[in-house]
C-alpha cells in the first residue's frame, strides 16, 4: 500500500485484526493517529513524531531506530520463554508431592511422604531454582520462530501440563517410590507387605511383624516412617536436579545452553544444601519429621534422574530434526 489515507490505514489494521493477527503500527504524523490507536501496539516516533501520534500510541520509540523494536520483540520472547520454563519446573514437582497421598489412600500403605515434606519442596528447595530460570539467555533460534498463536500458545498450555504432569512428574514419582521401598525393604518391610498395613501401622497399641519375623513397636515404626519421608524427599530433590537442567531450554539441548547462567549453579547448590540441612541437622530434622539418610540411598533415584535427562534430550533432538512434526505438536510447551 502507498499514499494511504488515515481511513485506509485504519481499515488495513482492522482487516489484519479480523484475520487473527496481533498488529503493531509505527507512525509519526497526525494521519497515523487512528491506526496507532486501533492497533494492538501503537509505536510513535519519539524524535520526529507529533504530539498527536505520541498521545495515540502505546509506546514511544525514543531513538526512532527500528532495530530497537526488533530488540524489544526478542526481549519479550525471552521473557515469555523463561516464564514457561519456570512454570514447567514448578508444576513437575506437584506430581511426586501428591502421589504418596493417593497411594496412601488407595493401597493402604504407610504414608511415604509427610505434609511438611511437600511444603518444604514447594516453598523451600524449589524456590531458588525456579528464580534462576528467569535469568536464562535467549536460545539461538528465538527470532527465527514464527509469531506465537495467541489463542493456542498460552503461558500454561495443554502441552506444558501434559509434559510436566504426565511425563516428567510421573518419572519423579517413580523415583520417590523406589527410594521409599528400598529404605523400607532394607529395614525389613518388603513392598508387598506394606499394602493394607496402614491401620495397624498407625495404631499405637499394635505390634507389627516385618517380612523377617521382627516385631516393631509404635516408636520404632515412627522412626522408620521418618526415614521413608526423608528418602522420598531426597528422591524428589535429586530428580529436580535434572528437571532444572532440562527446563533451561525449550528446543535446544542443555549442552547448547552451556554455562551462560551463573545462577544455575547457585540454584543446584542451594537446593542440595537445604535438603542436607533438613535431613541431617539434629534439631531441624526433628521439627520437619525427617532423619539422617545413609549416603548410598542418595544414589537410588539417580537412575530416574538420568532417564529424565536422556528422554528429554531425545525429545528435543526429534523436535529440531523434524520441526512441526507430531512430537513438537504434542510435547513442545
Amino acid at each position: 500500500f502507498a499514499r494511504t489515507s488515515p481511513t485506509q490505514k485504519l481499515r488495513i489494521v482492522e482487516g489484519c485484526q479480523r484475520a487473527g493477527f496481533v498488529v503493531a503500527v509505527t507512525g509519526d504524523g497526525v494521519n497515523d493517529a487512528p491506526a496507532l490507536r486501533k492497533a494492538n501496539i501503537g509505536i510513535a516516533m519519539g524524535i520526529t513524531g507529533t504530539d498527536v501520534s505520541k498521545q495515540a500510541a502505546s509506546i514511544i520509540l525514543l531513538d526512532d531506530n527500528f532495530a530497537t523494536i526488533v530488540a524489544a520483540v526478542e526481549e519479550g520472547r525471552l521473557l515469555f520463554d523463561n516464564l514457561k520454563k519456570t512454570a514447567a519446573y514448578m508444576l513437575t514437582a506437584n506430581v511426586p508431592e501428591v502421589t504418596p497421598f493417593v497411594f496412601y489412600v488407595i493401597l493402604n500403605i504407610p504414608l511415604p511422604l509427610g505434609v511438611l515434606g511437600t511444603l518444604l519442596i514447594s516453598i523451600g528447595t524449589d524456590i531458588v531454582p525456579a528464580i534462576s530460570l528467569a535469568y536464562e539467555r535467549a536460545e539461538c533460534d528465538i527470532m527465527a520462530r514464527k509469531p506465537r498463536d495467541q489463542k493456542r500458545d498460552k503461558l500454561t498450555s495443554q502441552t506444558l501440563v501434559y509434559q510436566s504432569y504426565g511425563q516428567i512428574g510421573m518419572i519423579e514419582s517413580a523415583a520417590g517410590f523406589l527410594s521409599y521401598f528400598v529404605v523400607m525393604g532394607e529395614n525389613g518391610f518388603l513392598p508387598y507387605t506394606l499394602i493394607g498395613l496402614r491401620e495397624r501401622w498407625e495404631d499405637p497399641t499394635a505390634i507389627v511383624t516385618d517380612s523377617y519375623g521382627q516385631d516393631w513397636g509404635y516408636a520404632q515404626r515412627l522412626n522408620l516412617q521418618y526415614l521413608g519421608f526423608t528418602a522420598f524427599f531426597v528422591a524428589i530433590v535429586v530428580s529436580q536436579w535434572t528437571d532444572l537442567m532440562i527446563c533451561r531450554t525449550r528446543r535446544n539441548s542443555f549442552f547448547q545452553a552451556g554455562l551462560s547462567n551463573p545462577y544455575f549453579f547457585v540454584a543446584l547448590l542451594s537446593e542440595t544444601c537445604l535438603a542436607v540441612i533438613l535431613a541431617y541437622c539434629p534439631r531441624v530434622n526433628g521439627i520437619v519429621l525427617m532423619t539422617g539418610l545413609r549416603f548410598e540411598w542418595w544414589f537410588v533415584p539417580l537412575s530416574f534422574a538420568l532417564l529424565i535427562f536422556v528422554y528429554d534430550h531425545f525429545r528435543k533432538l526429534v523436535i529440531r530434526r523434524w520441526p512441526g512434526g507430531w512430537v513438537e505438536r504434542e510435547t513442545l510447551y
